[in-house]
């Protein structure tokens, strides 16, 4: 990750790569560049069965990975936060990544659920969007835009913390910068993980 942006060093993890410019595997159901962009449901356009496989399949990956983080990590306990979508007005059938890591944490021994310490309350550009035209209202990523357009709670404060997101994209740096956010918030370890990395071109 990103030493530009960072104040400390930070172990990260990803379920598999992400072939960005792949339709095919993007229509194939159970990969994880179908599983991203169908809970993403940018467009609404997701009947509830296929969101529900989707979020099934989501979950499977994580209750089969974040076990495996904790005992790498080697602590006693982590506590679960999400980096935030873009947008303040997403519905709740946009906001099911989110929804299925609160599930999943929810059932996990050993993990504390953090899903709701890291809130957006000021749009930003949609990353993946913005060459198609679709990125939407609000700045592109730049050093301290977590903190300028979300409310992280005071609860990160002396703990453990597990970061996740959907996807990470080493040029883009928003995980990055919301990793620091949380140290400067007074978050005692950050761990990093994405169900997707993207494949560099």
């Amino acid at each position: 990750m990103s030493a530009q942006v960072l104040s400390h060093r930070v172990t990260a993890f990803y379920h598999a790569d992400y072939q960005g410019g792949s339709s095919e595997q993007r229509e194939t159901s159970g990969t994880v560049e179908n599983v991203i962009c169908t809970l993403k449901n940018q467009f609404q356009d997701k009947t509830p069965n296929v969101l529900q496989v989707a979020s099934q399949q989501l979950a499977n990956i994580l209750l089969q990975d974040l076990p495996q983080i904790l005992r790498r990590v080697g602590k006693n306990t982590l506590t679960v936060c999400v980096i935030p979508r873009a947008k303040v007005n997403y519905s709740s059938n946009q906001r099911l990544f989110n929804t299925t890591v609160s599930n999943v944490v929810n059932r996990l021994a050993y993990f504390h659920n953090g899903t709701n310490y890291i809130i957006r309350h000021t749009d930003t550009r949609t990353t993946h969007m913005n060459r198609s035209g679709y990125g939407g209202e609000g700045e592109m990523p730049y050093p301290g835009i977590t903190k300028d357009t979300c409310t992280i709670s005071d609860e990160v404060r002396g703990k453990d913390i597990l970061l996740i997101d959907d996807l990470y994209t080493k040029t883009v740096n928003i995980d990055e910068d919301a990793i620091q956010a949380l140290f400067d918030k007074g978050a005692n370890s950050v761990v990093f993980y994405s169900v997707g990395k993207t494949v560099s071109k």
